[in-house]
């Protein structure tokens, strides 16, 4: 029995000893542990539009933009101007069919249409032809050659109708490269920021990749609209040398009309002339 006591005793006193210098211990232990480094809170701009992200961003990347951006009011202001002048020219050109058609000779058409632009000019050049080859005996060459003027006056408006429109097709193709072009740009920028910094915290790497980015669309913004307008402008191209090519067809049956008729003789020559000036 005292053996029990004497046992409980001695492991009271070691527990009590224990619990006195335990405390001391811990606070010394904490004393030597190091301290962990402090979290470090990036905070995102507070703005991220498209315009706070422009004025943020590198040199190179704010002329690629400003430059995509001229590229896309151009062929917006090309898209305008060719629209309307195509659709006008169509138009007029329809009109004047339906003159030619009606005429029941050359002098008349050329009395009905000689203030005409496009008809105007495909009437003076076969009358020009017809003044030149005054006297000819083979009517099938005088033809051949008032359709020779014909078919150049015809591809020379087409040609007129087109310009400006190739430089849809360019916009269309280097856009977004031009786009790519800033996106690489700010991207480097973005991992030399991360280098810098020492961190690859999101709040770091986020605003210039949005960037870089917002140029790659740019360049798409430019693109796409360009290449849709350059394909619609060559399918009215096309269908506007249509309507030329049937108005010069209708001048030259006129022609061929008035030949089997035999009438150009000197004297109604002359008067033809007169009329059509």
């Amino acid at each position: 029995m005292r053996k029990i006591v004497s046992k409980a005793a001695f492991w009271t006193g070691v527990i009590a000893v224990a619990a006195a210098h335990l405390p001391a211990a811990l606070h010394a232990q904490a004393l030597d542990t190091p301290q962990a480094a402090p979290i470090v809170q990036f905070k995102l701009p507070q703005d991220l539009s498209p315009w706070g992200m422009f004025v943020s961003a590198d040199v190179v990347v704010k002329a690629v933009m400003i430059g995509l951006a001229f590229a896309s009011v151009l062929t917006w202001t090309i898209w305008l101007a060719k629209s309307i002048e195509i659709l006008l020219a169509r138009r007029a050109m329809r009109r004047a069919i339906e003159m030619l058609d009606r005429a029941r000779s050359f002098t008349e058409a050329a009395e009905t249409l000689s203030t005409h632009r496009e008809a105007g000019a495909l009437i003076r050049a076969a009358d020009e032809e017809l003044r030149l080859s005054a006297g000819a005996l083979n009517p099938d060459g005088l033809k051949e050659r008032v359709a020779s003027r014909l078919e150049r006056l015809e591809a020379a408006a087409a040609r007129r109708m087109i310009r400006g429109t190739g430089l849809l097709a360019t916009i269309g193709a280097t856009a977004p490269f031009v786009g790519l072009f800033g996106t690489v740009w700010g991207i480097m920028n973005s991992f030399i920021g991360i280098s810098k910094q020492h961190t690859t915290n999101l709040a770091v790497v986020a605003p210039g990749i949005a960037e870089a980015l917002l140029a790659t669309a740019l360049g798409l913004v430019a693109a796409i609209p360009a290449v849709v307008m350059y394909n619609l402008f060559s399918r009215w191209n096309t269908g506007y040398r249509a309507l030329q090519g049937d108005a010069a067809a209708a001048v030259l049956r006129l022609v061929s009309r008035d030949l089997d008729r035999g009438a150009f003789d000197g004297r109604d020559r002359r008067r033809s002339i007169t009329a059509a000036e």
